[in-house]
Protein backbone atom coordinates (compact mmCIF):
# COMPACT_ATOMS: atom_id res chain seq x y z
CA UNK A 1 0.00 0.00 0.00
CA UNK A 2 1.72 2.91 -1.32
CA UNK A 3 0.56 7.10 -0.91
CA UNK A 4 -0.58 8.64 -3.80
CA UNK A 5 2.77 10.40 -4.73
CA UNK A 6 3.70 13.61 -4.70
CA UNK A 7 5.83 15.83 -7.62
CA UNK A 8 8.63 18.39 -6.28
CA UNK A 9 9.75 20.45 -9.59
CA UNK A 10 13.33 21.43 -8.94
CA UNK A 11 15.49 23.30 -11.25
CA UNK A 12 19.30 22.66 -10.95
CA UNK A 13 21.01 25.83 -10.14
CA UNK A 14 24.85 26.87 -10.88
CA UNK A 15 25.69 25.99 -7.06
CA UNK A 16 24.53 22.62 -7.49
CA UNK A 17 27.17 21.96 -9.98
CA UNK A 18 30.58 20.03 -8.63
CA UNK A 19 33.95 20.16 -10.22
CA UNK A 20 33.02 17.63 -12.76
CA UNK A 21 30.57 20.03 -14.30
CA UNK A 22 27.34 17.96 -13.10
CA UNK A 23 24.97 18.43 -9.97
CA UNK A 24 26.94 16.64 -7.18
CA UNK A 25 25.86 13.58 -5.41
CA UNK A 26 25.35 15.65 -2.13
CA UNK A 27 22.52 17.63 -3.53
CA UNK A 28 20.53 14.51 -4.82
CA UNK A 29 19.86 13.92 -0.98
CA UNK A 30 18.62 17.50 -0.35
CA UNK A 31 15.75 17.29 -2.98
CA UNK A 32 15.05 13.87 -1.26
CA UNK A 33 14.16 15.38 1.98
CA UNK A 34 12.93 18.73 0.22
CA UNK A 35 11.01 16.56 -1.10
CA UNK A 36 9.69 14.53 1.77
CA UNK A 37 9.24 17.86 3.71
CA UNK A 38 6.69 19.43 1.02
CA UNK A 39 5.07 16.06 0.94
CA UNK A 40 4.13 15.97 4.77
CA UNK A 41 3.63 19.97 4.89
CA UNK A 42 0.73 19.66 2.02
CA UNK A 43 -1.07 16.74 3.26
CA UNK A 44 -0.51 16.40 7.29
CA UNK A 45 -3.31 18.35 9.29
CA UNK A 46 -1.84 21.97 10.36
CA UNK A 47 -2.01 21.14 13.78
CA UNK A 48 0.46 18.37 13.33
CA UNK A 49 3.06 20.14 10.83
CA UNK A 50 3.54 22.26 13.78
CA UNK A 51 4.23 19.89 16.09
CA UNK A 52 6.11 17.27 14.24
CA UNK A 53 9.21 17.26 12.67
CA UNK A 54 11.13 14.70 10.54
CA UNK A 55 14.92 13.48 10.52
CA UNK A 56 16.47 11.02 8.42
CA UNK A 57 17.49 7.50 9.60
CA UNK A 58 19.13 6.00 6.24
CA UNK A 59 19.19 6.96 2.77
CA UNK A 60 20.13 4.55 0.16
CA UNK A 61 20.51 5.95 -3.20
CA UNK A 62 21.24 4.47 -6.88
CA UNK A 63 22.47 7.25 -9.53
CA UNK A 64 21.73 6.49 -13.11
CA UNK A 65 22.31 9.37 -15.04
CA UNK A 66 24.18 13.12 -14.01
CA UNK A 67 22.15 15.98 -14.07
CA UNK A 68 23.83 19.47 -15.11
CA UNK A 69 23.16 23.49 -14.89
CA UNK A 70 19.69 24.07 -15.44
CA UNK A 71 18.13 21.38 -16.32
CA UNK A 72 14.36 20.80 -15.15
CA UNK A 73 14.07 17.90 -12.77
CA UNK A 74 11.28 16.78 -10.97
CA UNK A 75 11.12 14.49 -7.57
CA UNK A 76 8.73 11.93 -7.51
CA UNK A 77 8.76 10.73 -3.81
CA UNK A 78 6.15 8.06 -2.51
CA UNK A 79 5.33 7.48 1.05
CA UNK A 80 4.89 3.53 1.37
CA UNK A 81 4.56 3.16 5.13
CA UNK A 82 4.44 4.64 8.54
CA UNK A 83 4.38 3.00 11.62
CA UNK A 84 5.05 4.05 15.61
CA UNK A 85 7.37 6.62 14.71
CA UNK A 86 9.24 5.67 11.39
CA UNK A 87 8.17 6.21 8.20
CA UNK A 88 9.82 5.10 4.47
CA UNK A 89 9.65 7.05 1.12
CA UNK A 90 10.68 5.52 -2.46
CA UNK A 91 11.68 8.87 -4.14
CA UNK A 92 12.96 8.75 -8.15
CA UNK A 93 14.44 11.70 -9.12
CA UNK A 94 13.61 12.28 -13.59
CA UNK A 95 14.44 14.72 -15.90
CA UNK A 96 11.57 14.05 -18.66
CA UNK A 97 11.83 10.11 -19.33
CA UNK A 98 15.50 10.03 -17.77
CA UNK A 99 15.79 8.46 -14.72
CA UNK A 100 18.42 10.79 -12.10
CA UNK A 101 18.72 8.56 -9.43
CA UNK A 102 16.61 6.18 -7.26
CA UNK A 103 16.12 6.49 -3.14
CA UNK A 104 15.05 4.69 -0.47
CA UNK A 105 14.90 6.53 2.97
CA UNK A 106 13.49 5.97 6.65
CA UNK A 107 12.58 8.68 8.66
CA UNK A 108 11.96 9.75 12.07
CA UNK A 109 8.59 11.52 13.41
CA UNK A 110 10.02 13.86 16.21
CA UNK A 111 8.26 16.06 18.51
CA UNK A 112 9.50 20.01 17.47
CA UNK A 113 9.42 20.93 21.03
CA UNK A 114 11.37 17.55 22.57
CA UNK A 115 13.10 16.80 19.86
CA UNK A 116 12.55 13.03 20.79
CA UNK A 117 10.36 10.83 18.65
CA UNK A 118 6.83 11.02 18.21
CA UNK A 119 5.03 8.27 16.93
CA UNK A 120 2.87 8.89 14.02
CA UNK A 121 -0.92 8.73 15.06
CA UNK A 122 -2.86 6.18 12.92
CA UNK A 123 -5.50 9.26 12.31
CA UNK A 124 -3.09 10.09 9.69
CA UNK A 125 -3.46 7.38 7.65
CA UNK A 126 -6.64 9.21 6.19
CA UNK A 127 -4.83 11.80 5.05
CA UNK A 128 -1.73 9.68 3.50
CA UNK A 129 -3.56 6.84 2.52
CA UNK A 130 -7.12 7.97 1.34
CA UNK A 131 -8.19 4.83 -0.58
CA UNK A 132 -6.88 2.30 1.77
Amino acid sequence: MSATPFFLPIKVLPDDIDFMGHVNNARYLNWVQDAVLAHWQKIAPPDEVASKAWVALKHEITYRKPAFVEDDVIAKTVLESFGGARAFYRTVISRGEDVLAEVQSSWCCIDAKTLRPARIGDHLREFFFPDA
